[in-house]
């Protein structure tokens, strides 16, 4: 006889099986229930890499409940959309989210069938590597970095090739879009989920995707945000004439104010002005900031940030333009603990189920000992 093990809901006090129940409620079959649930309390429980036959045989006793599993993962037909949804809503009521942060996920790959794998030039390791290429959107709460939807970067090979296409079991309807345009759907996505809290979009993706695009589309959707932006990036400065432009480090530089912000550091900001208005009554861009912690050390600003945000304190939101490294932190931790990086399949539908049950693991053990 097999078992399984209650592992606690730790922001709770609840079962790991309430947050399976919410997850997983709207599949119609109990075995699929039970197989999500066993897969969670696998990634929470299992030592080392996360393989379906080892966590088999950690929470049921049985390497040969592996099968199951895999099967669960990659061929059983369950939509993830509803349990991260669930999943967002969860996380959201358990504690204050001062941000939603965007962070990207580069996931080592061997061969070239898995989907969405391409070759990869990463600016941080002076590397290239054969990868899939993630992005998430996490629920900052401080403490903690929960995530909660996950988008796959697609090469256009992965949707251009109906044999590839069909391979990897890519959605007809699914086009390959650039990395600004799946976080933006990251962030049209959370928002009919988070029961009108939304909270400021935070994201340091510069060295993956134009920015420029992702500003402006946000901007024009309501939101506030707060995003790191190359120093070159060309900006229009107000004084200057028609034609003449300015990046961003010069405006800084040049103009910007400095502001105290405590233990010898100085901010760095200068506030963009509203643009003129466009045919039918519309402004074509609202007021904005750069904004950058000055270093002492090579005399020059450091990371550059943009943001819409202007009645709050530079300080204030260079604090939260930390909240990237937060994300990242996440990422590595569910690389090292969570099996982030053990999916076992080459789909594009596994892969979505996958990340969503690593995300709700690591979503129950990062809120341990949190006050909701």
């Amino acid at each position: 006889m097999t078992t399984t093990h209650e592992t606690p809901d730790t922001a709770t006090g609840r079962p790991l099986g309430d947050l399976s129940r919410l997850l997983f409620g709207h599949l119609h079959r109990s075995d699929q229930q039970r197989w999500g649930r066993v897969y969670l309390q696998g990634l929470l429980r299992t030592d080392g890499k996360k393989t379906v036959r080892r966590m088999a045989a950690v929470v049921t006793g049985s390497e040969a409940a592996s099968t199951s599993l895999h099967q669960f993962v990659n061929a059983s037909p369950w939509e993830w959309a509803p349990a991260r949804g669930e999943l967002a809503r969860w996380a959201a009521r358990s504690l204050p989210v001062r941000a939603w942060t965007l962070a990207p996920a580069v996931l080592p790959k061997r061969g070239d069938r898995s989907a969405g794998v391409h070759q990869r030039f990463l600016p941080d390791s002076g590397r290239t590597v054969n990868c899939q290429l993630g992005i998430g959107l996490f629920l900052d709460v401080g403490r903690a970095h929960v995530p909660v939807d996950w988008r796959l970067f697609l090469p256009p090979r992965f949707t251009g090739d109906t044999a590839v296409r069909d391979r990897a079991k890519i959605p007809a309807a699914t086009r390959a879009q650039p990395l600004w345009e799946h976080a933006l759907s990251l962030v049209q996505e959370m928002a009919p989920r988070a029961d009108g809290r939304t909270a400021p979009v935070v994201a340091d993706l510069t060295a993956l995707c134009d920015i420029a695009p992702l500003a402006r589309r946000l901007r024009d959707g309501g939101h506030s945000f707060v995003l790191a932006i190359p120093g070159q990036s060309t900006l229009d400065g107000p004084e200057l004439p028609p034609g003449e432009r300015e990046s961003a480090r010069a405006l800084l530089l040049r103009r910007g104010v400095r502001h105290p912000a405590g233990a010898g550091r100085q901010i760095l900001s200068y506030e963009l002005p509203a643009r003129g208005p466009r045919p039918g009554g519309e402004h074509g861009h609202g007021p904005g900031r750069l904004m950058a912690e000055w270093d002492a050390g090579t005399g020059r600003p450091g990371r550059i940030w943009l943001t819409n945000i202007t009645d709050r304190h530079p300080a204030e939101l260079l604090e939260l333009a930390r909240s990237p490294r937060g994300a990242q932190a996440a990422v590595r931790r569910m690389g090292e603990d969570f099996g982030l990086l053990d999916f076992e399949g080459r789909s594009f539908p596994g892969w979505h189920r996958h990340m969503t049950l690593v995300s709700a693991a690591y979503a129950c053990s990062a809120l341990e000992g949190m006050t909701p």
